[in-house]
């Protein structure tokens, strides 16, 4: 294809795509997909039993999955590469299309383009002024976008490829960790006899008097310790959690409590709250990182709001946690389940960094092919 670059190295899409349009009139058995804001390919949420599928189109592997519609509402343009063997069946509502020739243009280059938010804001400001706010097809062929060698485009693929997989090699790990997790604690109530808490822990309500703890905190229904939404200037009436205790909120949000185990420095957090440890001499017997997945499980959110007191609050109290049951096993099965644990964390905290970084890099990448 002879099209001649303009100024920057750009050229116009349409130029190097065309609708690929292959409908399944054989009513093939394939799963039935759809594509989201993050131009990622979802499986159907909705009932497929009564659709004719011989109306959907056939997606395979480098098609291209295009909705312009309410792109200027949502600030996306929802853009999806299909890259796995198998096809799948997307809505007749989609415009599928592909790249005219690989030698001069690869599908994932192409992609890259796409998933980046300036990209995004483009579209927005190109669809039309509509109520739908759709991107037309004529429209979106006249974008233009740098086009390197292809080379330089295997390069940049290859990088983006590199951190891609990081975060999926990383993603698969995380569901069969967390599952082997859940099914080891869950062995332990067959295998080891249950106690009360109350036996082990003591509580603390602590205030910053003297204000020397600076740091203000606040809890999530994630179990996790965040900046308060409102910080406060006088301190002297929050509560000191130190490390190595817990603390949780008072205040029931139905069964999703607010409560995390504090492996930082010393905080101080609303007066709501309250802290516990584990008694000095039981840290041989009870790790706190152990207790702290017992407390994280549903089953102790729905315990203690069944357990809670009150009319317009419900509130936790100190012997609904004392109460409360665990099986406490060796503490070298506790310390096995706690890596584990920590390897299925680690394994989604990579993952997150990865995506993070990809969202980084595209725009990284086609300064580069800009200028390649």
């Amino acid at each position: 294809m002879n099209v001649n670059k303009q100024k920057n190295n750009l050229v116009r899409l349409g130029d190097y795509i065309e609708v690929y349009d292959v409908k399944n009139v054989g009513s093939k058995n394939l799963p039935f997909y759809g594509i989201n804001k993050d131009k990622t390919f979802m499986p159907t949420v909705a009932d497929t039993n009564e659709l004719d599928s011989s109306k959907y189109k056939i997606v395979e592997k480098d098609v291209f999955v295009f909705s312009g519609m309410q792109t200027g509402r949502d600030v996306c343009i929802r853009l999806a590469l299909y890259e796995k063997d198998e096809p799948i069946l997307v809505s007749p509502a989609y415009t599928t299309f592909i790249i005219k020739d690989k030698s001069e243009i690869l599908p994932q280059y192409l992609f890259i383009q796409f998933n980046r938010f300036q990209m995004d804001r483009y579209g927005w400001f190109v669809s039309d002024g509509s109520i739908r706010s759709n991107l037309d097809w004529n429209v979106f062929c006249d974008i233009q976008i740098p086009l390197p060698s292809i080379e330089t485009q295997r390069e940049l693929v290859a990088t983006y490829n590199g951190l891609k997989a990081l975060a999926e090699q990383n993603e698969a790990l995380i569901q069969p960790l967390t599952e082997a997790c859940q099914a080891y604690i869950v062995d332990c109530k067959k295998k080891y006899p249950e106690v009360e808490l109350g036996e082990y822990i003591e509580f603390y309500y602590e205030k910053n008097k003297d204000c020397q703890i600076t740091l203000e905190q606040g809890i999530n229904i994630e179990k996790i310790f965040i900046n308060p939404h409102r910080p406060n200037s006088d301190l002297s009436s929050r509560i000191i959690v130190r490390k190595g205790q817990f603390a949780y909120c008072t205040q029931l949000n139905n069964e999703n409590v607010a409560i995390a185990y504090r492996t930082e420095e010393d905080c101080v957090v609303s007066p709501v709250y309250k802290a516990f440890e584990i008694k000095q001499q039981h840290k041989n017997i009870l790790l706190p990182e152990y207790l702290f997945l017992w407390l994280k499980r549903k089953e102790f959110g729905r315990y203690v709001y069944w357990r809670s007191v009150g009319s317009a609050y419900e509130f936790l109290q100190e012997e609904n946690i004392r109460e409360y049951k665990i099986p406490i096993p060796p503490i070298p099965v506790q310390q096995a389940i706690v890596n584990l644990y920590n390897c299925a964390e680690e394994a989604k905290n990579i993952a997150n960094e990865a995506r993070e970084k990809m969202k980084t890099l595209c725009p990284a990448l086609v300064q580069k092919a800009l200028h390649s």
